[in-house]
């Protein structure tokens, strides 16, 4: 299996400033709203947003199952991109990166496994609950005032 098989990748334009979607990411209270796919809540108990920080939470499905994530975050430029290390099984690099163009802020996600096996077992959940997640903070963006 190639490595283009362990790397799901997607995009989207805000039409807002890098700075809002940054922050939308950067606040654990902005954050929890969003972060997941569609009919999922979380619960942060560790939050330490700084290059080797770490940030423990619980996602709370629609159908009452709790998914318990502990991650690092590996490498943070302000405004620009953040990069999320999974701990847990499955295992994954997720790289947010943000970049100005007409319109807004263009933030690029790429999601990253370790096991190309793994990877191939969860595609058909992670490509669509990536889509929702960044339909999720659109929605956020929007509802918290943030488009230009």
């Amino acid at each position: 299996m190639t490595q283009a098989t362990t790397l799901f990748s997607t995009e989207r334009t805000y039409p807002c400033s890098c700075a809002a979607v940054f922050a939308a990411i950067a606040e654990p209270e902005r954050l929890a709203v969003w972060w997941g796919p569609n009919g999922f809540t979380n619960t942060f108990t560790e939050f330490n947003f700084v290059p080797n920080g770490r940030w423990q939470f619980v996602m709370h499905g629609p159908d009452g199952a709790d998914y318990s994530n502990e991650c690092e975050f590996l490498a943070i430029e302000p405004y620009k991109s953040v990069q999320i290390r999974h701990l847990n099984a499955p295992h994954f690099t997720l790289s947010i990166n943000l970049s100005v163009v007409d319109g807004g802020c263009l933030l690029s996600w790429q999601q990253a496994f370790d096991d190309p096996q793994v990877a191939l077992a969860v595609k058909a959940i992670v490509e669509p609950a990536n889509e929702q997640n960044l339909a999720r903070l659109h929605r956020h963006l929007q509802a918290f005032g943030d488009f230009d």
